[in-house]
């Protein structure tokens, strides 16, 4: 097994490192890394205790796949993100949205900084491990706790609330209840982007004046969506991706830092029909059903 360097790490949440992240072993590679992340987390809280607005957004490969209205992986027509062809959007309107967001965020730890600059040669980054890491760890979730809500995928939003009765999953994430579980379609929610901002709108207007900071898992539509969202709620919004998945306890342990994350079952409950990303129900260890 091939170990990370210590300043790579991020407190409470263990990152199973690829063999292709030799890098990680070596300090110089990036020697910031440990302050960055504590210049990350301050950020957050000041924009919080500040009652401010900005909005964080990651890229990946499978954004860059949608960006350039390409059919591969996730952004494949009729898998997840659009069900009809590319030319039927305005692909243009997700990227200038993109663009829009007042923090990018791209995997330090993988191999997409080519896409990304491709498409955004002039946008500076901050590291997507810290989205992870810290959803990851809980951090959000205890450091945030009354002032949080979540936006993601309606069917498994339902699943979170569900899972959020449970004492033993109010402990484990750090917090009673989130504020707010504002829903969008599970599928195809980029088809008619004007119908998702006008969906997530007549939540966020209704949404609990408390709330300060929403971690948001809603796949590609985010590049046309979020950066609506300060406009109608102010509140810092904060792209956690898969993440997502795993509040909801079903997220592979192998996806980055979340190899001591905790899936949280309910017994009895119909999975069937959740959109699973990579990951294979009732396969890993780190399981517990309440």
């Amino acid at each position: 097994m091939v170990y990370m360097h210590e300043i790579y790490k991020i407190p409470g949440a263990k990152h199973n490192m690829d063999s292709r992240q030799y890098f990680l072993k070596d300090p110089s590679w990036r020697p910031s890394f440990p302050q960055e992340l504590e210049d990350f987390k301050q950020l957050i809280i000041d924009l919080v205790n500040k009652d401010k607005s900005a909005t964080f957004i990651h890229f990946g490969d499978g954004d860059y796949y949608f960006l350039s209205a390409k059919s591969v992986g996730s952004a494949s027509v009729g898998k997840r993100a659009i069900s009809v062809p590319y030319h039927k959007i305005d692909i243009e309107r997700f990227r200038e949205g993109f663009k829009k967001c007042d923090y990018h965020c791209l995997e330090i730890f993988e191999f997409h900084q080519d896409m990304f600059k491709e498409l955004f040669p002039d946008i500076k980054t901050l590291p997507t491990e810290f989205l992870y890491g810290l959803t990851m760890s809980r951090w959000f979730t205890k450091t945030f706790r009354g002032k949080i809500g979540l936006i993601g995928a309606d069917k498994k939003i339902d699943i979170i609330k569900e899972l959020m009765k449970n004492k033993d999953y109010q402990e484990y994430l750090g917090l009673d209840s989130f504020n707010d579980y504002i829903k969008i379609p599970q599928k195809y929610a980029c088809d008619d982007i004007d119908n998702t901002i006008d969906m997530v709108k007549e939540q966020l207007l209704i949404a609990d004046k408390n709330t300060k900071i929403f971690l948001f898992g809603v796949g590609h539509v985010k590049s046309g969506l979020i950066h609506h969202l300060p406009k109608i709620k102010n509140a810092v919004y904060i792209d956690i991706g898969g993440c997502i998945d795993g509040l909801a306890g079903i997220y592979d342990p192998e996806r980055p830092f979340a190899l001591d994350w905790i899936n949280h079952r309910i017994k009895n409950y119909d999975y069937s029909q959740i959109d699973l990303l990579q990951y294979v129900i009732n396969k890993d260890k780190n399981l517990k059903f309440i």
